[in-house]
């Protein structure tokens, strides 16, 4: 084959070649249509022409939804064990808590004897009565939580307030009391989840939130909630209106706790009021 210049026919390149050439290139391109062919049936275009692919990939969906119902109704019961738990601890109902797996179980002393505390040795007795009526002020004077918390930004849960009665763990005051104008906005300190959001005796309307790293927020004494449990608030939304319902408020205002591993913490310390 010669090829020559359009202008003046001149001879350019010539390119010889015979049937052995041709069979082998030939043979070459059978190949690589081939092979582009088949990749292209077993992936690309395999959902379209292959039945098995459908199939397939039904039961990869299948599995990974049983998985994820299986750990969401695992968390779900945790987490209703965890508010049952918390609702017993806000209406000062007697029950022992243990945990088991990451959640809370609730055991009680029933008539037949299920749940019933082991005969304990008269000393531990004694031990156990000094730690129940001591170990909540011991755990709650440490201060060397806010080392642990210093990645958290907290916001102020009511703008315009003043401290009435501050944290004092010594006669049972685990927070602040907070003072403001009626009708104030009362505001989440954080991300969070609400775990609890209902009416108690002592203190009235309660909203509690669950935070990151094992942290809750309560907020008490309140005239409405805006938030139902489950609800997933931001730092700075709003979740209820101050208020002065319960049996334990001598008047509108905010009683306001910050709870760290079962510990109750100064809020003093993380937010400027």
């Amino acid at each position: 084959m010669i090829i020559r210049s359009e202008e003046n026919f001149a001879e350019k390149k010539t390119i010889s070649f015979n049937m052995a050439k041709v069979v082998l290139i030939a043979f070459v391109i059978f190949l690589m249509l081939s092979g582009l062919s088949f990749y292209l049936a077993t992936t690309v275009l395999g959902q379209w022409f292959d039945p098995r692919q459908a199939e397939m990939e039904a039961n990869r969906q299948v599995i990974q939804l049983s998985q994820s119902v299986d750990s969401l109704m695992t968390e779900v019961a945790i987490k209703d064990q965890f508010i049952q738990n918390f609702k017993r601890v806000l209406s000062g109902n007697d029950s022992t808590m243990q945990q088991v797996e990451g959640g809370m179980i609730d055991s009680e002393v029933n008539a037949n004897g299920i749940g019933q505390r082991p005969t304990v040795d008269p000393i531990d007795e004694e031990f156990r009565r000094e730690f129940e009526q001591e170990g909540v002020e011991l755990l709650s004077v440490r201060s060397d939580y806010s080392g642990e918390l210093q990645d958290f930004y907290f916001f102020q849960p009511i703008d315009n307030s003043i401290v009435s009665d501050g944290f004092n763990a010594q006669v049972g005051h685990y927070g602040i009391d907070l003072v403001a104008k009626k009708d104030e906005p009362i505001k989440a300190v954080a991300d969070g989840t609400v775990i609890f959001a209902s009416w108690t005796q002592d203190s009235g309307y309660v909203i509690a939130i669950q935070h990151r790293s094992n942290l809750i927020s309560i907020y008490k004494h309140n005239s409405d909630l805006l938030k139902n449990v489950g609800s997933f608030v931001t730092a700075g939304e709003i979740v209820a209106i101050i208020g002065n319902t319960g049996e334990l408020t001598s008047g509108p205002h905010l009683h306001f706790e910050i709870w760290y591993n079962g510990n109750p913490l100064n809020p003093a310390e993380f937010i400027s009021f």
